[in-house]
């Protein structure tokens, strides 16, 4: 069990250690930990945010635990080189093309979410965000007119084999949750959206016991406040999934309590917690670990297929919360390392 831990950067090495406590504490056969450089971290030791070395690092692993990139005081770099290149070269090198984002509410803290209570303990849902295509991906640049003005263009564009390989993970997944798969896209306006909608369609023919439904993203947005219990496995592109992710995090309670796994063909995949790299609380133990730990359970589960030592995770976190252990992001006083010891006593 071959494990690259890339902590990265602000609070990354510290949500990432707790992490590899409970990874270590767990006593899995064969289990080995690799530590490299990303992000702006990388880039002062090394020049680049993800370094030759890292890479190396990568391919040569079973999976990877990530924490965070993110440096303002690299905001003056070229874009190749900010930190935030490390895990978008991570997902093109690796090619890791499905981001799967969980976001369900934990028993006890439905009155954290932004939701009215009732309304948020109905959230348990799973979001495929595609990954290698899009605007992110697309051509892109800033230009001058001819009247001087400048204006900036991103291409936005899917082919048809990358929607059809993320329907594919989409249906799969909603074939071991609740049956029913909702495709978001803004086919109303946007041609990439249309062949996403028609792939999608086609595809629904392999999977007769799932129901497939279609939202545009603004209704898809408005219906995860108004009335998130609908959901069970939303899928969707880069941009649209990056979005509803992190408004699903905040109808949960936190982002600091989500996980998300990117997968590549096969068992490869890289987690991490869907937070940032939170600069101002960096090194002041004030960093919420459970989402990073709860990636580490992730990874046991896709990624090596230990789905009772993923459970026991789950299981721990949840129990920790259930008994109040909280960080600053649920309003309670509890730090980094507390809230690991926490999960560590509940193991």
């Amino acid at each position: 069990m071959k494990i690259a831990v890339f902590a990265g950067d602000g609070i990354g090495p510290e949500v990432t250690r707790e992490a590899v406590r409970v990874l270590e504490a767990l006593g899995l056969p064969g289990l080995e930990l690799i530590e490299g450089d990303v992000g702006g971290a990388a880039w002062r030791k090394h020049g680049h945010p993800l370094p030759p070395q890292t890479l190396a690092i990568a391919h040569a692993a079973d999976a990877i635990l990530f924490g965070a990139v993110g440096d303002f005081q690299c905001d003056h770099l070229e874009r190749a080189l900010r930190p935030e290149q490390a895990i978008l070269g991570l997902r093109k090198e690796l090619g890791l093309f499905a981001n799967l984002r969980p976001a369900k509410v934990f028993p006890g803290l439905e009155d954290r979410s932004a939701l009215r209570p009732e309304v948020a303990g109905s959230i348990d849902l799973l979001i495929v965000r595609e990954l290698n295509g899009d605007v992110y991906f697309g051509e892109k640049g800033i230009r001058t007119l001819p009247d001087g003005r400048r204006q900036g263009w991103d291409m936005m564009s899917y082919a048809e084999d990358e929607v059809r390989r993320i329907a594919h993970v989409g249906y799969k997944a909603a074939q071991g949750r609740g049956g029913r798969l909702c495709s978001v896209d803004k086919a109303n306006v946007l041609e990439t959206s249309q062949l996403w909608r028609d792939v999608m369609i086609e595809v629904s023919a392999e999977y007769p016991d799932v129901e497939l439904s279609h939202l545009y993203v603004d209704n898809a947005a408005m219906q995860l406040v108004k009335s998130p219990g609908q959901f069970d496995v939303i899928v969707t592109g880069n941009l649209f999934g990056d979005i509803l992710s992190d408004q699903a995090s905040m109808c949960v309670g936190s982002i600091g309590l989500l996980a998300s796994a990117s997968m590549a063909v096969g068992t490869k995949g890289l987690y991490e917690p869907i937070h940032g790299s939170a600069p101002d609380i960096a090194g002041q133990d004030k960093a919420n670990p459970m989402a990073t730990i709860l990636s580490a359970a992730m990874l046991l589960r896709h990624s090596f297929g230990r789905e009772a030592d993923a459970a026991r995770i789950e299981a721990a976190v949840a129990k920790a919360l259930e008994d109040g252990f909280l960080g600053g992001d649920l309003g309670g006083s509890h730090g980094t390392r507390a809230l690991g010891d926490a999960v560590l006593e509940r193991l």
